[in-house]
């Protein structure tokens, strides 16, 4: 594993990758390029997915297609790796700085200390928790 840098992305990070890859911070694209072109997997969050369904039936994100048929896309992408929402994740979310109203935003976290990852997100109260290391 020498180097490997394991990277999670939050949702927002997650469309502008794949729809809208110049909204991406530049230590953000420089990490995702730097893992795909070593082979690693990038992680997500399914609550990610859940929170990209809630978002386009509120009507704040277009996808331009269907978010289950787009969803599904990614998953072919063979350098996307999702991971559930299992007991562990569940179970540091809990535990997360209570702090953090948002419970999509408490699973990111908590997958990423699963994980021992960096987050890619815009996102202040994500990086100003501090309980992840986080890139944009």
């Amino acid at each position: 594993m020498g180097g490997e840098r394991v990277i999670l992305l939050d949702t927002h990070t997650w469309v502008w990758f794949i729809n809208a890859p110049d909204e991406l911070g530049t230590h953000a694209a420089v990490a995702i390029d730097e893992a795909r072109s070593r082979g690693e997997s990038i992680h997500i969050s399914c609550i990610s997915t859940w929170e990209i369904h809630m978002l386009v039936a509120k009507g704040r994100l277009s996808l331009g297609i269907a978010p289950g048929v787009w969803v599904s896309r990614c998953e072919r992408l063979s350098f996307l790796r999702f991971h559930p929402v299992d007991n562990d994740i569940a179970r540091l979310a809990v535990e997360a700085d209570t702090s953090l109203a948002d419970p999509a935003d408490r699973i990111v976290i908590a997958t990423a200390q699963y994980l021992g990852a960096t987050v890619l997100t815009r996102d202040r109260k994500i990086t100003d928790c501090g309980l992840v290391p986080c890139v944009w």
